[in-house]
């Protein structure tokens, strides 16, 4: 699967103007990598910089591209989840109208319809935010 070049909207239940992701680089069961540019007409710019909120919805997309991507690999249909916990979320700095974000989500554990990931996001070399996320599937499926 030539993942760079599926649209993510093909991937996750977002649509704009909320979608936080623009591209899964990789994917697998235990990792995916995705990438996000801060753009001006972003919702959750806050005086040229991205805020907390888009922080936080970034990284809970970045976990929802990844999920949408077993489910297409797995040619089921993608499902919605839901955040059910954010703990040791570290905001470090608040990324800049134009640059561009690099987010690792590794699994720390799956059980049932419960995935715990450790989400980096980072400029460059730099980690700018770190969190731990749990996400609860469902049986609902995406409509877009």
């Amino acid at each position: 699967m030539d993942l760079p070049n599926i649209h993510i909207t093909q991937l996750i239940p977002q649509r704009p103007p909320f979608v936080m992701v623009d591209k899964i680089l990789s994917c697998d069961k235990t990792a995916a990598k995705t990438q996000f540019e801060v753009r001006a007409d972003n919702i959750f710019l806050d005086n040229g910089k991205l805020s907390a909120a888009g922080m936080i919805e970034h990284m809970a997309q970045s976990c929802a591209a990844r999920m949408g991507c077993l489910d297409r690999m797995n040619d089921e249909p993608i499902k919605i989840g839901y955040i059910g916990d954010i703990r040791n979320c570290q905001i470090l700095r608040y990324p800049d109208c134009g640059e561009t974000l690099l987010t690792l989500v590794t699994i720390v554990e799956e059980v049932f319809h419960l995935t715990l990931a450790q989400v980096t996001v980072s400029v460059g070399e730099e980690v700018i935010a770190t969190a731990n996320m749990k996400i609860a599937m469902t049986d609902i499926v995406s409509k877009g």
